[in-house]
């Protein structure tokens, strides 16, 4: 008995617009720039128009993404909404697998901008054993001082103690596929962003990001119990906005490209990986071959690197120790530069840097659940 599982951070899948470029040059879409535009009512039709154009082909491509995933249960971030969520997969999706996945929740988290994290589920797997939903368990609202993990270095970056941990949230969600129970923990951990003070984005936000990993281990520490939780049938999957490896990217097209696998010294992913807590599947994978997201800040600075992860308990690992995770980059935008032997076909109307499925490529994998 087995089951299709995906994770996938679908980018800004958004149902309202966004005017805060007219005043924020940071966050004005590079198109609107090349444009003299005179006051505020002008920039807001032609954030409208240049929006829905983008969208369109833009949701076309994730639907593609979502469909090559072949998954039974999909874990989702940076969602809007529910509304959101069904008018994607009404519009989109349907036209891509058909009658799917109907039924959807999204957890209302903490993030500023309201992008949050989502599942979606059919009604049986592939092999028509029944998935039944049974609850679903929000941890927005745990704060540091609940959990006792604020620090001398989260005080330092402006995060009081009596603040809640995830930027967004840990969604718990327990099912039974033909029966059996599953846990899921889906997640959306804080981002890196750029430079802060000349210390690079992701050396300064570690603090957080360490923070939510410790959170997420406690959660399913108490849950289980801590000397239970290893022979438990749960995964972690979500966007973890951190890597244990970098695929560094030099030369150029014209020379040839070198990728250079580079270890980090230190990563949020330590915490949940340390004494063997559980495992990172796509690790299964060949070193040069893991990465889900293609960075780049001009010629100079690229990499390719794992962002995107589906964590098994032990229990779960034993059980599937011969699961390889598949990563779906046929929605990658061109730009996007692809190591010898892995270069795929991308879908149609793929643009030079977008549209795009995502900055994410799916991870899937198929799970023995019984």
């Amino acid at each position: 008995m087995s089951l299709r599982l995906a994770t996938f951070n679908v980018e800004n899948l958004m149902r309202r617009f966004d005017f805060s470029g007219f005043r924020n040059q940071l966050n004005q879409d590079r198109t609107l720039s090349l444009f003299e535009i005179r006051n505020e009512a002008e920039y807001k039709q032609l954030e409208q128009a240049r929006a829905i154009a983008h969208t369109d082909d833009t949701r076309q491509l994730t639907a593609l993404a979502i469909a090559e995933t072949r998954a039974d249960f999909v874990c989702l971030q940076e969602v809007d909404n529910l509304e959101a969520l069904n008018a994607f997969e009404y519009g989109y999706l349907f036209k891509m697998v058909g009658q799917g996945y109907r039924y959807k929740y999204v957890s209302t988290g903490n993030d500023s901008r309201g992008i949050d994290v989502a599942v979606m589920m059919r009604e049986e797997t592939a092999h028509g054993q029944p998935i039944e939903f049974v609850r679903m368990t929000s941890h927005a609202h745990v704060t540091y001082e609940e959990f006792g993990l604020h620090t001398p270095e989260l005080a330092a970056l402006g995060n009081e103690a009596y603040e809640r941990i995830f930027r967004r949230d840990c969604l718990e969600i327990d099912l039974r596929v033909g029966g059996a129970p599953l846990t899921i923990y889906a997640v959306h951990f804080k981002s890196m962003g750029g430079p802060r003070d000349g210390v690079p984005g992701r050396e300064a936000t570690m603090p957080i990001r360490v923070a939510e990993a410790t959170a997420v281990r406690r959660i399913i520490e108490n849950r289980f119990g801590r000397d239970h939780a290893a022979g438990k049938r749960w995964m972690i999957c979500g966007d973890l906005n951190d890597y244990r490896q970098r695929v560094v990217i030099g030369g150029d097209a014209y020379s040839g490209h070198r990728f250079d696998v580079v270890n980090e010294t230190r990563s949020c992913l330590d915490v949940l990986l340390a004494d063997g807590f559980c495992e990172n599947v796509v690790e299964r994978r060949p070193e040069i071959d893991r990465w889900t997201l293609y960075h780049t800040r001009g010629p100079q600075e690229r990499h390719l690197c794992q962002l995107d992860y589906i964590l098994l308990s032990p229990a779960m690992a034993r059980r599937n120790e011969a699961a390889v995770p598949d990563i779906v980059r046929g929605g990658q935008p061109w730009r996007t530069v692809f190591p010898p032997g892995q270069e795929v076909e991308r879908y149609p109307r793929a643009g030079w840097d977008r549209p795009k499925a995502s900055d994410h490529c799916p991870v899937a994998v198929t799970l023995d659940i019984a």
